[in-house]
């Protein structure tokens, strides 16, 4: 083990580049793209520009290089007193030069941690005054590790950092390409990017890689109708890079205030945030899964979902009765379509207050949610977190309580700041605030004792607020309008929501207001914990890194329209790459009449969201399943029993995720990232790493280009196969059809489908085996009771691995619990058998039904096997 000043001496490079440069020719001679802006919070005018010590150079209109840029060797901070760390490396910054902007902070602490050996944190901080960070709870990390896949080189003036891969020497981070600002209200540092290859920084209306010619993404949560190029409901600070050779990274910055990324082609990004502190982790991956994995070692692994969460829901705004919804339900029933869970937007409630039912339209409410669990059913209705405050005291409760137990966020003089939502003036919880979460509790309680609801859809909670900052508006102070505000949609921090100054428990809205729905889904998760006692099912709006522990996602009120059909699958798999796998669009699309068509197209992708539900607006065209014609019905029932069959591999996938840190959807890339051709590849995805989804997303197309990586892929229904060297393939897609393929080497255990889960658990299973040339595939089955809470952790649980090879299918038992018990394997197909076998043997008896066509090399075995014991399949 060599001396910390050796280790020092070893990792830094101190590069001092001469001082004293003024904004002569040479050091404006930036090249367009590698211009940075040096006037980000107002327009300059060349004096204007000039007088910070800046170049000025006039380009053409749209985005495009700012004409007013940082030169060469712009000075800002110098670090000093370099030194090894028990963990690390610490240095002290200091300002050499004074800033344009308010409030600057002269002297910094750099903390940097080599954490693991592919995770690096680093910190800015002020050393004289404690500023606000996030709340999140990250692994604590003592002691250095020996060796790292990264170096780090810091430089010492101006200051920048370099992390860069040990083998091969790619740099990924170098900060040194632009000064870094650290005031009160504004925090700025640049970094170069190793391709233009990036992906995240989400929430937004996106495709899966982000546009590095000028671009600016802003995250600040929004309640706002999804289109692009505007701040939408979540915040999720986190990249993940691919590098040339097929490697990839990731960049977390922790950090919730107000913020601007911007992207620019040579390429290069800037992180520009007005708040907290600069706390940035690294992850080397090297591969696209760990990154991803490494990320969530951070921010936390997903919950895992109860079974049922799996199935099919169907909700709209505007089931206006207990009489209409009990309807809904016997339709769905009577055209035979599976249905798991119905939900109830805000028409149950009485004046559209919270914990409330109408005692008039939905009077028989708590009876209606009893009958659907008599039948299988589960039942979920819509909470916003504004309550009520309008009522003479004494008549609504949870206004009355939380007004007593000091629950609600307060305005800059100390009263409950009122704004307004769906039941008019409402005040807002604080969920930073322990008692809160207490009163929560209690309100969940006390209507859960009287309507036995199973899960929670949160919504409104970005917050939401239909007037601008509160009914007596906001203070004129440095938190509404900070020096610099992002490019947040209506121009003001307040625009839809809160004031920014209001006051919550741990710090001001102006610090946590993108963690507002990520603490009601942490409050309201752990109340239904505590008052069902098993797993918590809660679908939120809005979203902040590390959200995917506690609850999924919906992405809100997207347009029934096939441009937003396309864009949902991005934003699914984002939300995976976000560690938030339970997520899913309001399939048939929420705002605006459907067509048939679109709908059918929508239902069919939607099959394949991690999270399936069908919603709708008030007064739009009906789109519930049985709503359509026969041919459409018939495609719509098609889709959703594959969905119910394919339940047992689903529910292995979130297992794994929740486990592992895996995705359940996952975007091409992340199983081909040596294959340039998958980076981009956003009209397809995948399901774990056996299953390829190729959707149509146009009107009336009956054929459909996807992309196949090389390898051999079959058809899910066995009649045909693709042998691709990494192709583009035109598929025959006509409206009854979605075409999904299992990529050869895998096995997918099946189950036959029924009208809800509580029935098709019951029901025979089936393994669909699909070779490799070589004769080879694997899987595996997750199996529990479905719903207990943390049955994975206490042992409570089956599991099982599948493997074929020279000519048999076995099964082993890794872990025997009584849940599949009376589960009967019924069927296997094995897809890509070349020669015809002549026997085959079910656990050494022969198997007289089998069935082969040697066109399609499908071999098909009718069995009858315990899947609780091992067996064995041979065929010769």
């Amino acid at each position: 083990m060599r001396g910390p000043g050796v280790a020092a001496a070893a990792l830094l490079a101190v590069l001092v580049p001469a001082a004293g440069l003024g904004t002569g020719a040479a050091v404006c001679d930036v090249p367009s793209g590698s211009r940075f802006d040096c006037g980000p919070e107002r327009l300059l005018t060349r004096e204007g520009c000039e007088a910070r010590g800046c170049c000025y150079v006039p380009a053409g209109p749209g985005p495009g290089p700012p004409w007013c840029f940082f030169p060469r060797g712009y000075r800002s901070y110098r670090a000093e007193n370099v030194t090894a760390t028990g963990s690390g490396y610490t240095a002290r910054l200091r300002r050499v030069a004074t800033s344009f902007l308010p409030g600057d902070v002269g002297c910094l602490r750099l903390d940097v941690l080599l954490e693991t050996p592919a995770r690096l944190r680093f910190t800015l901080r002020d050393p004289a005054r404690q500023r606000y960070e996030v709340p999140l709870d990250t692994p604590r990390v003592s002691g250095q590790v020996a060796t790292t896949l990264y170096g780090v080189q810091i430089n010492e003036e101006p200051f920048g950092l370099i992390v860069y891969r040990q083998r091969g020497g790619q740099v990924l981070l170098n900060t040194t390409v632009a000064p870094l600002f650290f005031a009160d209200q504004f925090l700025q540092i640049s970094t170069s990017l190793p391709s233009h290859f990036i992906s995240g920084l989400g929430e937004h209306l996106t495709p899966l890689v982000l546009d590095t010619a000028w671009t600016r993404v802003t995250l600040w949560n929004r309640d706002m109708a999804p289109m692009p190029q505007v701040n939408l409901y979540g915040s999720h600070p986190f990249y993940l890079g691919m590098e040339d050779d097929g490697s990839a990274h990731g960049v977390f910055l922790l950090n919730s205030n107000a913020m601007d990324v911007l992207l620019q082609p040579s390429p290069a990004l800037t992180w520009r945030t007005t708040g907290g502190i600069l706390d940035f982790y690294v992850f080397l991956g090297p591969d696209p899964k760990s990154v991803v994995r490494q990320y969530l070692d951070v921010v936390g692994f997903p919950f895992m979902p109860p079974y049922w969460g799996l199935g099919f829901h169907l909700c709209r705004w505007g089931y206006s009765s207990t009489d209409i919804t009990r309807q809904v339900v016997a339709n769905m029933s009577a055209a035979r379509f599976p249905l798991d869970v119905q939900w109830n937007d805000l028409d149950y409630a009485d004046a559209k207050r919270d914990f409330t039912f109408n005692k008039r339209s939905f009077k028989d409410y708590p009876e209606m949610v009893r009958d659907f669990h008599r039948h299988g059913l589960r039942y979920i209705m819509i909470v916003d977190p504004g309550i009520s405050s309008s009522g003479p005291p004494g008549t609504y409760k949870p206004y009355d309580e939380g007004l007593k137990r000091g629950v609600f966020i307060r305005n800059a003089t100390g009263q409950p700041l009122i704004g307004k939502v769906w039941p008019g003036p409402t005040v807002f919880p604080d969920f930073t605030n322990p008692e809160t979460r207490e009163w929560w509790h209690d309100m969940v309680k006390d209507f859960h004792d009287q309507v036995p609801f199973d899960g929670m859809w949160i919504d409104m909670n970005e917050p939401s607020n239909f007037v601008e900052g509160s009914q007596d508006g906001c203070p004129n102070n440095n938190l509404e309008h900070p020096p610099y505000v992002p490019g947040v949609f209506g121009g003001r921090l307040q625009a839809g929501t809160i004031c920014a100054s209001s006051q919550q428990y741990l710090s001001s809205h102006y610090n946590l207001h993108s963690l507002y729905g990520l603490t009601e889904a942490i409050a309201s998760h752990d109340a239904l914990l505590r008052i069902r006692g098993t797993r918590p099912f809660i679908i939120s709006r809005s979203t902040f890194a590390g959200h995917g522990r506690y609850a999924g996602h919906w992405t809100g009120d997207v347009g029934s329209d096939w441009e937003q059909l396309y864009y949902s699958i991005p934003e699914v798999l984002l939300f995976n790459l976000f560690g938030v796998p339970l997520v899913g669009a309001d399939i048939c699309g929420f705002a605006g009449d459907t067509s048939e068509e679109l709908c059918v197209r929508w239902t069919q992708l939607g099959t394949f969201y991690p999270f399936m539900r069908n919603h709708n607006d008030h007064g739009a065209r009906p789109q519930e399943p049985y709503a359509f014609s026969p041919a459409a019905q018939a495609a719509m029932r098609t889709a959703l029993r594959l969905r119910y069959s394919l339940l047992p591999f689903l529910y292995t996938l979130f297992h794994r995720a929740h486990s592992a840190g895996e995705t359940v959807a996952r975007p091409l890339f992340l199983e081909f990232p040596q294959d340039r051709n998958t980076w981009a590849v956003d009209r397809q995805l995948m399901w774990g790493a056996g299953l390829l989804i190729t959707p149509v997303l146009g009107a009336g197309q009956t054929k459909v280009s996807g992309y196949f990586p090389a390898g051999t892929w079959y058809s899910l229904t066995g009649d045909s196969t693709i042998h691709s060297k990494g192709q583009w393939i035109l598929l025959p897609a006509p409206l009854d059809t979605i075409n999904v393929h299992i990529r050869a080497g895998h096995i997918l255990p099946l189950q036959e489908p029924a009208f809800n889960t509580a029935e098709s658990r019951k029901k025979g299973m089936a393994l669909v085996v699909a070779l490799t040339p070589g004769g080879f595939a694997r899987g595996d089955l997750f199996w529990d009771d479905g719903e207990s809470w943390q049955s994975f952790e206490r042992g409570d649980y089956t599991e099982l691995l599948f493997l074929a090879t020279h000519g048999a299918v076995l099964s082993q038992l890794l872990r025997a619990s009584a849940h599949l018990d009376g589960v009967l394997l019924e069927a296997v197909t094995v897809l890509g058998v070349t020669n015809p076998p002549q026997q085959v043997l079910a656990n050494g008896a022969l198997v007289d039904d089998f069935s082969y066509h040697s066109d399609t090399q499908v071999l098909r075995v009718p069995v009858s096997l315990p899947m609780w014991e091992q067996f064995v399949i041979n065929w010769s």
